[in-house]
C-alpha cells in the first residue's frame, strides 16, 4: 500500500539541481565493476538487478545514475548482478569492503534483498530501495514509481482498447517474487474485476520476468482456452512481445489487445504496428535523479525530501519513499516518449515502422 504526499515531481527534480550545484563537478565513471572519481567524501553502490527482465537497467537507468553521480561529483560504482542473488550478494560485500558508504539495490527477491540490508547496516552503510521494495528489509529510503497506479494503469489502457465488448481476457504478472509485480497485478485487477462484460480466463505470474517462459506459459494459456482469449494484461514489455509472438503464430496479432510497460523501443514498435495496444512510460531519468539526490544527501547526512511512504507488509513498517508518476502511452502519444530523449527516432523508425513516424510526426 502506498500513502501519497504533496511534494510534487517537480519540486524533487529542483532540489536535486540545487544539491548537485552545491556539490560542485566531478569525474565521471562506474561501468561493471569501475568508479568515478569525485569530490565528495562518500562513495555510492548501485547494484542492478538483470539485462533479461528489462532492456532498462543498462540501456536506461546505468548511464542516467552514471551522469548523475557524475556531474555532482560523487565517487559511485555501479553493477549488475546478472539475475543471480548469490552475484549480488557478493557484489554488495565487495562494495562494502570498498568503501561503499550508501548502497542502492534492485533486489532480486526480497529474502536475498533484506539480508544484504542487513549486513550493510552491520557495517554502518545506509541503503536505498531502488525501484523495489525489499520486503523485510531496512533501507532508509525507497524510489520508485507508484506501482499501484501502474497497474491502474493498464487494467484501463486494456478496457480502453476493449471497449465495453464482452471479452475473456488473460493476466501474464510480473515474477513471483517481485513485490512491484504484485502491486502491478493488484492495480490492474482493481480497474478490470469491476468490468462486468470481461471474463478472466487466466492468470500466472511469470518467473524472473523470463520472456521465453512467459511465451510457453501464454501459448498453454491460449492453448487451454481453445484461443478464445480477446484482451492481454501482460505486465511489461518483454512480456507483451512473448505474448504478441503467440498471437501472431495463430494469425491473430493486431486483433488481440495487449498492454505493457517500460516504453521499450520494441514495445513502442509493437504499438505502431498496432499489435500492442499500450505500454506505460515510467520516465526513467526522474527515478535515477531522485535516487541521486537521497545517496547525497545521505553521504552528507542531511534529510531527504520524500514524496510518500510504502508499506513494507513483512518488515511491518512504512518506508519513506520518492514515488513518482508514471504516464499512459498509447499509439497517438508514442511521440511523446521521443520527445522526452527516452528513445531515439532514429532507433524507432526503422524499416516497417518509418511511415508511423511519419503519419505520427515523430523525427
Amino acid at each position: 500500500m502506498v500513502t501519497r504526499r504533496t511534494l510534487t515531481t517537480a519540486a524533487v527534480s529542483a532540489a536535486l539541481v540545487l544539491t548537485m550545484a552545491a556539490c560542485g563537478g566531478g569525474d565521471s565513471g562506474g561501468d561493471n565493476g569501475g568508479s568515478g572519481g569525485g569530490e565528495s567524501a562518500g562513495k555510492v553502490g548501485v547494484i542492478l538487478p538483470d539485462t533479461e527482465s528489462s532492456v532498462r537497467w543498462e540501456s536506461a537507468d546505468r548511464p542516467l545514475l552514471e551522469k548523475a553521480f557524475g556531474d555532482a561529483g560523487v565517487d559511485f560504482d555501479i553493477q549488475n548482478a546478472e539475475g543471480d542473488a548469490q552475484r549480488m550478494a557478493t557484489i554488495a560485500e565487495q562494495m562494502i569492503t570498498g568503501g561503499v558508504t550508501v548502497l542502492a539495490i534492485v533486489n532480486l527477491d526480497s529474502a536475498s534483498g533484506a539480508q544484504i540490508e542487513q549486513q550493510a547496516a552491520q557495517q554502518g552503510v545506509a541503503t536505498i530501495d531502488y525501484d523495489r521494495l525489499t520486503l523485510g528489509g531496512q533501507a532508509e529510503y525507497y524510489v520508485s514509481f507508484d506501482n499501484t497506479k501502474v497497474g491502474n494503469l493498464q487494467g484501463e489502457g486494456l478496457a480502453k482498447c476493449l471497449g465495453d465488448k464482452t471479452a475473456n481476457i488473460a493476466f501474464l504478472n510480473g515474477s513471483p517474487d517481485d513485490n512491484n509485480a504484485t502491486l502491478f497485478s493488484e492495480g490492474a485487477h482493481k480497474v478490470l474485476d469491476a468490468k462486468t462484460s470481461y471474463t478472466q480466463v487466466a492468470e500466472q505470474a511469470v518467473p524472473g520476468w523470463d520472456n521465453q517462459q512467459a511465451a510457453t506459459i501464454f501459448e498453454q494459456m491460449y492453448t487451454q482456452a481453445g484461443g478464445n482469449i480477446q484482451g492481454v494484461l501482460a505486465a511489461n514489455d518483454g512480456l507483451a512481445n512473448s505474448v504478441i509472438s503467440v498471437l501472431a503464430r495463430n494469425n491473430v496479432a493486431g486483433q488481440v489487445p495487449v498492454t505493457g510497460q517500460d516504453a521499450t523501443t520494441e514495445g513502442l514498435q509493437n504499438i505502431l504496428a498496432s499489435r500492442q495496444c499500450m505500454t506505460v512510460y515510467k520516465p526513467i531519468a526522474q527515478e535515477a535523479n531522485a535516487l541521486a539526490e537521497l545517496a547525497i544527501a545521505l553521504i552528507k547526512g542531511d534529510k531527504a525530501k520524500t514524496t510518500g511512504e510504502a508499506e513494507d507488509t513483512e518488515g511491518n513498517r512504512q518506508v519513506p519513499a520518492v514515488l513518482l508518476d508514471p504516464v499512459s502511452i498509447f499509439r497517438d502519444n508514442v511521440k511523446d516518449v521521443v520527445d522526452d530523449g527516452f528513445v531515439t527516432a532514429d532507433d524507432l523508425c526503422t524499416g516497417e515502422f518509418a511511415a508511423a513516424c511519419t503519419e505520427l510526426g515523430i523525427k
